[in-house]
């Protein structure tokens, strides 16, 4: 039985480790969106990763060979909690697969450590905390993932202040 599985890729490669992945064989879900950005004073579009750093890889434990992947390209690690790679729901990977990633809207700020709500994407109506803006349309906030904490880059106009 295939499982989803978390690659970490190396600073800036995940498109490099995505390409190099599926030039093996493998089953790779890489999401991305596209952000409106300035350079050199004209607007233009550029595709970043959803996660940065970090990739959805389909495997079976028994059949898939595992050995290739930590020699990738791009490719930092397997993510594992102790010895055993971290599987992903794949209720959880569809869901991803399923939303049109986008950026408009109007912003709102927020001050650190202020309790936000995400309003779109895949992780639409869950509770985070605001830690950071980073640049002009994006934050980081800090959002419970496979019951652990981790740190999420999103959209500030997906963002709106937290209920209580």
């Amino acid at each position: 039985m295939a499982n989803w599985y978390v690659i970490q890729c190396k600073g800036g490669e995940s498109f490099r480790a995505a390409q190099h992945l599926t030039n093996q064989g493998y089953e790779v879900f890489h999401p991305v969106l596209d952000v409106k950005r300035r350079r050199q004073g004209k607007p233009v579009t550029a595709t970043e990763p959803l996660f940065p750093y970090y990739l959805f890889i389909r495997l079976d434990q028994v059949v898939s060979n595992w050995r290739p992947i930590r020699s990738t390209r791009g490719v930092l690690r397997l993510l594992t909690f102790g010895n055993t790679p971290v599987s992903v729901p794949s209720a959880l990977v569809e869901a991803l697969r399923a939303q049109p990633h986008r950026q408009e809207g109007i912003h709102t700020y927020f001050s650190a450590g202020e309790k936000v709500t995400i309003t779109d994407g895949p992780f639409k109506d869950l509770e985070a905390i605001f830690e950071r803006c980073k640049g002009e349309e994006r934050a980081i906030v800090l959002l419970n993932v496979l019951q652990r904490p981790q740190h999420l880059n999103v959209p500030l106009d997906q963002l709106r202040k937290g209920n209580g």
